[in-house]
């Protein structure tokens, strides 16, 4: 039976081709006898005749011959093999059988002498066998487990088998069908079944099924278990692809043929048809063709670790071409898809090939491709993928990076130049990038790291941040100013000034400087928009934000930009001092006086004011200048008509600063009397020299200005209310003071006073306002020394209100003094009987008394006892307690102690 002729190879054309992913190369022709089933393994191809005869051919490399694609040799021939045709034939070398129906039963023959070895009785009248053949080696164990499970299909039945021990045996009990299969095949634990006019499902493992979809006009059946679980189901000129475990559609399109195939093959990640006169090779995912060979009347497809493909009398090897020439082919026709999956497929340590690198450059390349067709978002999650610089990602926009770093960027071709819709398209996806990026180099830095690689992060985080602020500008300007208000943020100040400015965006720009520390070109700018017409920046509003937000460490830059605010718009200009805010309340005070003093003292008023009343400063040096403040205005405003007036109820500032003064002079406890009273003037302003007299514990002269030179004995009853403490010796005799002041005025030179010659003194007692005094707080009076201050020609009806208000009081106090001593006698009372209580219990404690706990005699260690409720504790001369429960309390007294003690 006719071998191949060495020198006899036919080529044959392609009609339509992406690229050559196999190459068509006859192995066996002309044979007299029709073909019926082929099947391969390894170098081995086995051929199934009409007649029953079995011939197996050697395909091997031609060694030494060039001019040779494969070196075919046929090996051995059984014309006997079976009676009818073979009409469906497996091997299994690593088993070493062959199984075949004909005849309608399934035989199981030697692989090496074709010798019939058993014949499956129970698979009479079986017309379609499908077998799942796996290997594994489980924990690297050597040598392998082999696993063969086979379906047959008898009538309408499904008969499961599984090879053990040398043979065939049943895995389970038949499973009925419909209708009589006309395709079978495995995946995993489920079967696939074709009928004339559907699909159906098969869970082995239970006997559930569930059904598919039509076959389609063809009503021939055709299953091909394809990569990753998935089932690819013929229906006319399609292949539908399912999910074997589900039924579910995996693929949104399927497969289109230019005719309904014959039969269907998958070599990954190649899906193969063989059609009435050609055979097309697709991919399943990207879609498309990329081969289509034209041969005679091709029937028959069988792919183990070769392909072959036969016709009734020929038969050719498929010959994949190698990865690395189809991937360089795709790559030049930009299918880079495809060329990654080959790339994938490549063996690990493939002599020439490094296989990491080949995946990466064209993942590279698929990216930049996908970036020049306008698909952003996939083309930067395949750069994220491979870890591509954020330098080689910006430089793909254009007018993002400066042109000395787009010079050391080269990419496959150049990359295009993006306008219009497509560029916000492109700047917006490319945002999304660098927020992901930025986060990632926010990320603590490790400490291994050296000086350089610092050095690199940083200038690699700046670059981020300024193509994002170029970003935002052409996109979404409202995300400018977060971005610059971040403390983290590592904006280019060069570039991004130059841009802002372009752009006008004033408000962004000081953001710029802020974050930066160039607060004088930040307050500058701010200074030059603030004298514009319009703007966001026009007026002196944003100048007085800017300068509370800057700190104690900028003072001098504070005083120096807020002049010209105090002096044009003294209101807002206070708040940079006076804000509640902690950056102003934590600006050094006596500076800030000081700048204001020169300004406006009134200012200067307002401002201590603020630390005084509200941030509750109680530097006596501030309250003092405050005081000193009110005192000189209220001097400015002085005028001598008013002398006669109460003090704070003159019109105007002059009243309302009065009252201002007086109010503090009363309220205040930090300020310092002693250095104030020289500046008071002597002969106005009574009232105020009188508090600060009081302060100075000086009640004297300062009762005898309430009494005598201002005439107001209300405001002197009020001192003395003030003042009284009858627990100090200083102010205890306070109302006895103004009693006799009325009763014999003093001297003012003398007493220290200086009133001034415009004012009268009285000389004369005023022995009504003293007895006033002395019947209104009697109980804050000495009467002996009252009663010895009074004139001898006082009458005793002018004091006999005040006598019976004092014996009143005496009896008072006396009955008062009274209730306590019952009160506290009673206390004692109660206490000496709970002592006598407390006394009357007594134990006898005997030399032959045991302790309770130990069993040891008690003798004359007893030192403390302690009565409970129903023993009583002992603690003896040594370290231990010992309780005797039920004690005769008789005998020997002993000294009582609580619970606590013991």
């Amino acid at each position: 039976l006719g071998t191949s002729r060495s020198s006899l190879f036919l080529v044959y054309s392609t009609v339509q081709k992406m690229h050559d992913a196999f190459e068509c190369i006859p192995v066996v022709e002309k044979l007299p006898i029709q073909i019926e089933s082929i099947a391969a393994c390894g170098s081995t191809l086995l051929v199934g005749t009409s007649k029953g005869h079995l011939l197996l051919y050697e395909i091997s490399s031609p060694g030494d011959v060039p001019s040779q694609k494969f070196k075919v040799e046929l090996k051995r021939t059984n014309r006997n093999f079976a009676k009818k045709p073979i009409v469906q034939l497996e091997v299994i070398a690593e088993l070493g059988i062959i199984i075949s129906l004909s005849d309608n039963l399934v035989s199981i023959h030697d692989l090496d002498t074709f010798g019939l070895r058993c014949a499956l009785q129970k698979s009479k009248g079986a017309t379609l066998f499908s077998i799942d053949f796996q290997v594994s080696r489980p924990f690297n164990v050597s040598p392998p487990i082999y696993q063969l499970r086979m379906c047959v299909v008898v009538r309408r039945k499904l008969e499961l088998l599984e090879w053990r021990d040398g043979g065939f045996e049943e895995l389970k009990a038949d499973l009925g069908l419909p209708d009589i299969a006309k395709s079978i095949a495995w995946c995993g634990d489920c079967l696939c079944v074709g009928f004339r006019k559907d699909y159906m499902l098969l869970k082995t493992a239970t006997g559930e099924t569930s059904d598919l979809f039509p076959t389609g006009k063809q009503q021939e059946p055709l299953i091909t278990p394809v990569a990753n679980g998935q089932l690819a189901l013929g229906k006319d000129d399609l292949s539908i692809y399912v999910d074997a475990a589900s039924g579910k559609p995996t693929q949104r399109h399927a497969t289109t043929w230019s005719e309904i195939p014959v039969c269907l093959a998958y070599s990954q990640p190649y899906l193969i048809a063989v059609l009435p006169s050609q055979v097309e090779i697709r991919t399943i995912e990207p879609r498309m063709l990329v081969q289509s060979i034209e041969l005679l009347n091709p029937r028959y497809i069988t792919v183990r670790e070769s392909l072959y493909v036969a016709s009734q009398s020929t038969v050719w090897r498929l010959a994949p071409v190698p990865p690395s020439v189809q991937i360089q082919q795709l790559l030049q026709e930009k299918h880079f898809e495809l060329a990654l999956h080959l790339a994938e497929m490549i063996p690990d340590g493939e002599e020439g090939i490094d296989k990491g690198s080949c995946i990466h450059d064209i993942r590279y390349r698929f990216a930049f491709h996908l970036f020049t067709q306008h698909r952003f978002k996939e083309s930067l999650e395949i750069f994220t993928e491979l870890s591509t610089g954020p330098i080689e990602v910006v430089a793909l926009y254009p007018s993002l990076l400066p042109a000395e770093f787009r010079r050391t960027i080269e990419f496959p071709v150049k990359p295009p130049l993006l306008v219009g819709a497509e560029l916000e398209k492109g700047l917006v996806v490319l945002t999304e990038y660098l927020m992901q990026k930025r986060r990632e180099f926010q990320k603590p830095s490790d400490s291994s790291e050296d000086d350089v690689v610092l050095t690199e992060r940083a200038e690699m985080s700046q670059i981020i941040d300024t193509t994002l602020l170029k970003c935002y500008l052409q996109t979404n300007d409202a995300l400018i100013a977060p971005l610059l208000r971040l403390k983290d943020n590592n904006c280019h100040v060069v570039e991004c000034e130059r841009v802002l400015t372009k752009s006008e965006k004033h408000s962004e720009l000081v953001l710029l400087y802020e974050s930066k520390g160039l607060h004088r070109k930040a307050l500058e700018l701010l200074l030059q928009r603030a004298h514009t017409k319009s703007g966001p920046l026009r007026g002196h509003e944003n100048m007085v934000r800017y300068l509370q937000r800057l700190g104690p460490s900028e003072i001098e830059l504070i005083m120096e930009y807020s002049k010209w605010i105090l002096e044009k718009h003294p209101e807002a200009g206070l708040k940079i001092f006076t804000e509640d805010i902690s950056e102003v309340e934590a600006l050094p005070r006596d500076k800030v006086l000081v700048f204001l003093m020169s300004i406006n003292q009134d200012l200067a008023v307002q401002y201590l004011e603020r630390i005084i009343s509200t941030w509750k400063d109680q530097t006596p040096d501030f309250h003092n200048q405050l005081i000193t403040l009110y005192k000189n205005k209220v001097d400015r405003l002085w005028d001598s008509q008013y002398g006669n007036r109460t003090a704070g109820s003159e019109p105007g500032e002059l009243g309302e600063y009065r009252r201002r003064l007086l109010d503090f002079l009363e309220s205040s406890k930090f300020y310092k009397p002693e250095k104030l009273i020289t500046h008071f003037p002597q002969g106005k302003m009574f009232h105020e020299r009188a508090l600060l007299l009081g302060r100075l514990n000086r009640h004297e002269q300062a009762l005898a200005i309430y009494a005598l030179v201002l005439k107001d004995i209300d405001l002197a009853k009020e001192y003395c209310s003030r003042t009284y403490n009858k627990d100090e010796f200083e102010s205890k005799d306070v109302y006895l003071s103004l009693f006799t002041m009325y009763l014999n005025p003093p001297d003012f030179q003398k007493l220290g006073v200086t009133v001034g010659s415009s004012v009268a003194i009285p000389t004369q007692p005023n022995v009504e306002a003293a007895l006033q005094v002395l019947v209104e707080h009697h109980e804050r009076i000495d009467t002996p020394k009252a009663l010895n201050a009074l004139p001898s020609s006082t009458k005793l009806e002018s004091v006999l209100q005040f006598l019976v208000d004092v014996v009143e009081e005496q009896c008072v106090q006396r009955r008062h003094s009274q209730v306590l001593r019952s009160l506290f006698w009673s206390e004692l009372l109660q206490v000496e009987q709970k002592r006598i209580h407390m006394e009357s219990h007594c134990i006898a404690i005997s030399e032959e008394r045991l302790c309770e706990s130990c069993k040891k005699r008690l003798g004359t260690r007893l030192k403390q006892w302690h009565l409970s409720s129903d023993c009583i504790q002992l603690k003896l001369s040594g370290l231990f307690n010992y309780t005797v429960k039920g004690g005769n309390f008789t005998g020997q007294r002993f000294c009582v102690f609580t619970a606590g003690e013991l």
